[in-house]
């Protein structure tokens, strides 16, 4: 799976995140991962971590 800059993806974790910066391609990526309680934390997650990419 193709992961982008700027990319809506869904964590295994169920989280929803947006891909804030590519570390290296197919491998590490910065995410933005929206919380429940409305807070937003960034975080650094692996390709495996990422189930898959939405809209």
């Amino acid at each position: 799976m193709e992961i982008n800059e700027f990319d809506k993806v869904l964590l295994k974790t169920g989280e929803i995140a947006y891909i804030a910066d590519v570390l290296k391609i197919g491998i590490a990526y910065v995410v933005d991962i929206d919380k429940s309680d409305g807070d937003i934390e960034t975080e650094i997650v692996e390709y495996d971590d990422i189930e898959k990419v939405l809209a």
